[in-house]
This record gives structure tokens, C-alpha cells and sequence, in this order.
């Protein structure tokens, strides 16, 4: 790899997850703020829906027709300049919603874009795509350091209640949009194949694929991601009710977390193998809500806290266990499609009916009122958990599938965590 080609990637996928960390975890504090509180699963709406139109923009038209930093650039740059008009539109809430569609219409290929440019350009994914990606991560983390504790300079009560957080995430969209054209000329990947939507939505691969043990693990990937949108959405506002200022930079212990928990992959996986690295998982989504609901009567910041350091083993041994489990069944000709199709169940369909169900389940509760009480976030958080356990003991009863237990993550599997909205959060 080229002295420098090394930094400047790492430099794209920092200012990427950035830019997603910045809004992604304040927009439902913003909103309340606004006037809004009924509203905040939108946000949470508009972006699966928004990763479930992306395959379909880059199979047939970004892959096949464009150099891939140019339209990841101009993505970025219309990205940054819709999400500067984002908060005029705070008091039309139709306008503001139809705009972080548009905006997230923009955002969500470019998770693949910045992925397909640096597997194009590195020679060991394996070795070297880790050390790129991991700084998409701390890009996030700084994302959240930055709103609590040098935006909030600039405020008198809360930064995360501003619209300082859509300012910046809009500018360093603009900044990285530029920056893309810099990169190394990219050659649109699918030039002169062919393509069919069923392929890019994974159909192919599912009939290839299809076993009993197969469907049951897309089925309960799909429902886990059910009670998993309320962690993305109501955490940001739960903290708030909980007194907790610094609501961003609490939030990235769970990024912190991430990481470490991600290097311990390898150890868990070679001795737990596939269907208990899922079941830890999805276990810890139970615990996790479980430490939320304890917590909420008295605001007890270190169980909410242990709530938000668990996401490591949530995410990373349930999604990243699953992308392994995913490419160790996958042959080398439907590798793509199967990831593709994992995303498009969890981050897509899945977060999609979470985010309705987890904001009808909040609107319920909050009636008229303008916020929850303490003891209403703890039968608030009840709900998940036991959703949550409901599918965990569903997968350990009937999941029967082995797989061989390796040493380490093949390379597929670096491949498809990225384009996740939790690979940041």
C-alpha cells in the first residue's frame, strides 16, 4: 500500500462516521426539544427505509455507471447541503422528516461506496482493512466528545438540544464530499455485468443458502432488530430525563466498547462457535434493557452506564457473528448477495418495523404529556427486554445449526459490518 494511501482512507471513514455519530444520536434529543417528542422514531424510519433503497441505487445504477469517489463526493456534498436545511424546517414536521429522507437517501449508499473504494485500493482486507475501518469508530466517538464538550461551549443549556449537531455533521458531509474527489481513481466495480433485482436483493443467494437452521437465523435476525430500535432512538432522550448533560459523549462508551470487544472476536468465537456467540448477543440486549428499566425509577447512572458499555457484546457478537456465519455458509458466488441480503433483513426491514413499533410504544405511554416520568421509562424499557428474551429463547430451542469453529473472522466478514448503522452505534 502506497506511504500515504493508508492515512487518507482512514481519513474517509473517520469524517464518514463522523458525520453519522453527529446526528444520528441527537436528532431525537433536537426534535424533542422542538416540539417534536412524538415524532422522534422518524428519524429512526426514514434511514432503514433509506437502506433498503441503497443496494438497489448502487447495483444498478452507482456500480455500473460512475468512478466510485466521484459519486460518493457528489453524495456527500448534496448529502451536507440538505442536511443545512434540515433545521429551518423544524417547524413544519413533515417538511423536517421528508427531509432527512432525502438526506438519508444520500448518506446511506455511501456507507458501501467508502467500503468498495478502500477494498479496491488495499491488497490484504484482512490485515489492512481493520486498521482503516477501526477510525471510522473513533471518528463516531469523536463525534459525541465533540457535541458534549465543545459545542455545549457555545450554548447555555444543552448542545444536543441545538441544532449545533446538524450544522456540523452538514458541514463535514460538505468537507468529506470535496475530500472524495482527492482519493484514488476508483472504476465503477459492476461496468458491463449484468445485474437483476433479484440478485441484489439476495433471493439468489437465500435459495442457494436455504436450510431449516438458515431461516431460522434470518427470521430471528430480523425480529431481534424489532425491540433493538429502541436502543437508537429513546436512549438519547432517556438520558436526558435520567440528568445526564453530556448525553453524546455518554453515549460513546458504547463505541468504546465496540472496539475492544471486537479484537476479543476471534478468542470468543473459536471456543463459543456461531449459535452461542448469537445467543451472548442477544442476551445482552436482554441485560442491557433489562439495566435500563432497573435504573430508570432512581436515575442510577452506572447501571445505565453498564447498559451503554454492553454495546460491544451486542453488537459485535450478534452482528459480527452474523456476517461470519453468513460468509462461512456462503460460496465465493453469492458471498456478496448474502451479506447484502443480511443487511437488507436487519438494518433495513427489521430497524424498519422497530422504529414504528418502538415509537407507537412511546407515543402510548407519553399521551399528552411533554416528556416520560422516571417510573414510565422503566415499564417503557420492560418491553424490549422482554421481547428481546421472547426471541433469544426462540433461537436457542431451534437453531441447530454447526459451523466450524476457526481461529479468526474470514475476510468477509470485515467486509459486511460496515455498512452498518450500528458500526458506529
Amino acid at each position: 500500500m502506497h506511504r500515504y494511501l493508508g492515512a487518507r482512507l482512514s481519513t474517509l471513514m473517520f469524517l464518514q462516521f463522523f458525520i453519522w455519530g453527529a446526528w444520528y444520536t441527537t436528532i431525537a434529543v433536537y426534535m424533542t426539544a422542538q416540539g417534536m417528542e412524538t415524532l422522534t422514531h422518524w428519524p429512526y424510519t426514514v434511514n432503514p427505509v433509506a437502506a433498503i433503497i441503497a443496494p438497489f441505487f448502487l447495483g444498478l445504477v452507482a456500480d455500473r455507471y460512475f468512478s466510485t469517489e466521484k459519486i460518493l463526493g457528489v453524495l456527500h456534498l448534496l448529502g451536507g447541503l440538505v442536511l443545512l436545511a434540515v433545521p429551518s424546517a423544524s417547524g413544519t414536521p413533515t417538511l423536517f422528516i421528508l427531509l432527512l429522507l432525502l438526506y438519508n437517501l444520500c448518506f446511506m449508499p455511501t456507507l458501501a461506496l467508502a467500503n468498495s473504494l478502500a477494498f479496491h485500493n488495499i491488497r490484504s482486507q484482512e490485515k489492512q482493512f481493520p486498521l482503516i475501518r477501526v477510525f471510522g469508530t473513533i471518528g463516531w466517538i469523536v463525534a459525541g466528545l465533540f457535541i458534549s464538550f465543545v459545542l455545549s461551549r457555545f450554548v447555555t443549556g444543552v448542545a444536543e438540544q441545538t441544532a449545533l449537531p446538524l450544522y456540523s455533521a452538514a458541514v463535514v458531509s460538505i468537507v468529506l464530499g470535496a475530500y472524495s474527489f482527492t482519493l484514488p481513481h476508483t472504476p465503477p466495480p459492476g461496468a458491463g455485468r449484468a445485474v437483476s433485482v433479484r440478485s441484489i436483493a439476495g433471493l439468489d443467494a437465500l435459495e442457494q443458502l436455504g436450510s431449516r437452521s438458515f431461516y431460522i437465523f434470518i427470521i430471528s435476525s430480523l425480529l431481534i432488530c424489532i425491540p433493538l430500535s429502541a436502543y437508537y432512538n429513546f436512549t438519547q432522550i432517556f438520558l436526558g430525563a435520567a440528568g445526564v448533560r453530556n448525553i453524546a459523549a455518554t453515549q460513546t462508551l458504547g463505541q468504546m466498547s465496540e472496539v475492544v470487544f471486537m479484537l476479543l472476536i476471534p478468542f470468543f468465537f473459536a471456543r463459543l462457535g456461531v449459535k452461542w456467540m448469537l445467543a451472548v448477543g442477544m442476551g445482552a440486549w436482554v441485560l442491557r434493557y433489562i439495566l435500563f428499566a432497573l435504573a430508570a425509577p432512581d436515575a442510577v447512572f452506572w447501571m445505565i452506564a453498564g447498559g451503554i458499555l454492553l454495546h460491544g457484546v451486542c453488537y459485535d457478537f450478534f452482528f459480527v457473528t452474523g456476517q461470519i456465519y453468513v460468509d462461512k455458509k456462503s460460496t465465493a458466488a453469492v458471498r456478496g448477495q448474502a451479506q447484502g441480503l443480511l443487511v437488507l433483513v436487519t438494518y433495513g426491514v427489521g430497524m424498519l418495523i422497530g422504529a414504528q413499533v418502538a415509537g407507537n410504544v412511546y407515543n402510548r405511554f407519553l399521551g399528552a404529556a411533554p416528556a416520560l416520568t422516571l417510573a414510565q421509562w422503566r415499564n417503557f424499557w420492560w418491553i424490549p427486554a422482554l421481547f428481546a428474551a421472547a426471541i433469544l429463547v426462540f433461537f436457542v430451542l431451534t437453531f441447530r445449526d454447526r459451523v466450524a469453529r476457526g481461529k479468526g473472522a474470514p475476510a468477509g466478514a470485515a467486509t459486511g459490518r460496515t455498512d452498518a448503522p450500528g458500526a458506529g452505534g
